[in-house]
């Protein structure tokens, strides 16, 4: 390991988080407060913060320090009871959530979105201190989810139904109505932002919300909790339980849940379904893993993919289900595209996410970082080169170093399975045909990437890809305006776009049966019979 090439700058070079706010006059964010006061640790239910049944708290650690920020109260079956009983009782035809304009729900969302928009330095700051991720990227990304929210405001009073045109005399029609309770999972990655995607369809439907923040990174939804009883929700509208996986399996199998929306692994996807199918057939949004593609052409512009594919792979410290973990290369630039991202990968920044200069943070737990580790050791076992990083950065929070394999081929357990984790793993093609085939041979299919400046390669690409997203010429381009969801194991349903709003509402049909027409006189007070004139035949 002495020849490895480091691709960090020591233990020693990671400045200390700079609390001067004239450091950061040249840019246009306020100055982070890693010190910041946890306002909300409770579990959150008909608008009131309360202890879990049995008053369990557990410790909520900062991956960059390892040291305790809070004690969250850790919610289990009796807690997720409650909870689904209040919305149960907010979602009943008589409650004023479910009596109030269509319009009037997209005003309160809109509030929502006001409101996190008025504490954006602090959510930025809240999900830097509890999953790890730079500041700079939690200010300029995570929290720019009200946007989502806004998208889904204008959705409210927009969803309608159909006159059909059946035979006979009858009117027929349809009408789009809510799910009912609706459990929302969230993983530990993107905790706000998945939230967003989350309520946003969820709540523009009519919906009501029991949602269980992972046990890691419970903080952000917990903050957004009591921005939703600030804007104006009625009571049991939005709830929220921080808990581990017994308060997930109580809501899996909850009679009184009628739609889950998860994300998270494959694993406990399956467990989700099997649930689901012993009890209420609840209707299920899956966001699974994935072990995405990013397919490199010779003709590409060279230095724009080497950055493109390194961001594809490292951002967020790797723990993306998108992140493009298999980075194909066709074989005329290989060699001199594995050497520009050797030298990116040994540029990039790990640091304290607090420090406005820092590209990468910790990894959110010291199990997750030996799990990476381990695929590490692996690869190099299995005679993939490896080209730079591949250990721990630093002594202090779960830092690991930016690591590239070389020589990767598809046999090795580093290409067949989700890393999760900042590594990037580069494998040479000759032909589409090859790459079309070698892409596709995986039970995973989230999303994918192409850079090439043939646009009729990119189009036979992205059609053959078995991907639900392909991006061309970019990497994780989304947009709250277009659908995204997985394919085979990557899971089923879609978040995002007017596609999500199918996930949380049903079609109702309703035909009457035309009988006379009755109409009263107005002068004489006598009821008029009026029936359909019966065409002679003749």
């Amino acid at each position: 390991m002495s020849s490895v090439v480091s691709a960090v700058p020591a233990a020693s070079q990671i400045p200390e988080v700079n609390k001067d706010p004239v450091s950061c006059i040249p840019w246009p964010i306020p100055p982070p407060n890693p010190g910041l006061d946890i306002k909300y640790n409770k579990i959150f239910i008909s608008n009131e913060w309360v202890d879990a049944c049995d008053g369990e708290e557990i410790d909520d650690v900062n991956p960059a320090t390892e040291k305790v920020i809070t004690k969250v109260a850790y919610g289990k079956q009796a807690d997720v009871d409650r909870a689904v009983a209040a919305a149960s009782k907010a979602f009943q035809p008589s409650s004023k959530w479910r009596r109030m304009d269509a319009s009037d729900r997209g005003v309160l969302i809109n509030k929502l979105a006001d409101l996190i928009d008025a504490n954006k330095c602090y959510l930025a700051c809240l999900e830097s201190l509890d999953c790890g991720k730079p500041y700079t990227h939690s200010f300029f990304m995570d929290t720019g989810v009200s946007k989502i929210l806004r998208y889904y405001a204008g959705w409210t009073d927009k969803m309608h139904g159909k006159t059909l045109p059946v035979d006979g005399d009858y009117l027929s029609y349809t009408l789009v109505q809510p799910v009912g309770v609706c459990g929302l999972i969230l993983p530990w990655n993107v905790p706000l932002i998945s939230l967003c995607m989350k309520i946003g369809p969820a709540l523009c439907c009519g919906n009501t919300v029991v949602i269980k923040p992972n046990e890691q990174t419970p903080l952000s939804a917990l903050f957004i909790a009591s921005l939703a009883k600030e804007a104006g929700f009625p009571e049991g509208v939005f709830n929220v339980v921080p808990g581990g996986p017994e308060a997930g399996a109580a809501m899996a199998s909850h009679s009184g849940i009628n739609k889950i929306s998860f994300t998270g692994s494959i694993a406990v996807g399956r467990k989700i379904e099997e649930s689901s199918a012993k009890t209420n057939l609840k209707r299920l949004t899956l966001e699974l893993s994935g072990n995405c593609p990013n397919i490199v052409f010779a003709d590409a512009d060279l230095d724009y993919a080497v950055e493109n594919a390194h961001q594809a792979v490292f951002m967020n410290q790797g723990q993306l289900c998108t992140a493009g973990g298999r980075t194909f290369v066709q074989e005329d630039i290989y060699d001199e595209f594995v050497a520009k991202s050797v030298a990116r990968a040994a540029r990039r920044i790990v640091a304290d996410p607090f420090q406005l200069h820092s590209e990468q943070g910790p990894q959110i737990s010291q199990k997750h970082l030996d799990s990476i580790l381990g695929y590490v050791k692996s690869g190099i076992e299995e005679g993939a080169k490896l080209e730079c990083g591949g250990s721990r950065h630093g002594n202090t929070g779960y830092y690991m170093q930016p690591t590239v394999f070389s020589n990767v081929t598809d046999t090795m357990r580093i290409a067949k399975e989700e890393i999760f984790g900042p590594v990037q793993c580069i494998f040479k093609f000759k032909t589409v045909e090859e790459v079309i085939q070698r892409a596709n041979n995986t039970e995973y299919g989230l999303a994918a990437g192409i850079f090439t400046k043939d646009v009729s390669v990119a189009l036979e690409m992205a059609k053959a890809l078995e991907s639900g997203t392909v991006w061309v010429n970019c990497y994780n381009a989304f947009a709250v305006q277009s659908p995204f969801g997985g394919l085979k194991m990557s899971g089923k349903g879609k978040e995002m776009g007017e596609e999500s709003l199918r996930e949380f509402s049903d079609i109702k049909t309703v035909t009457l049966k035309l009988p006379q027409i009755q109409n009263i006189s107005i002068s004489t007070g006598s009821t008029v019979q009026y029936s359909t004139p019966k065409v002679s035949p003749n």
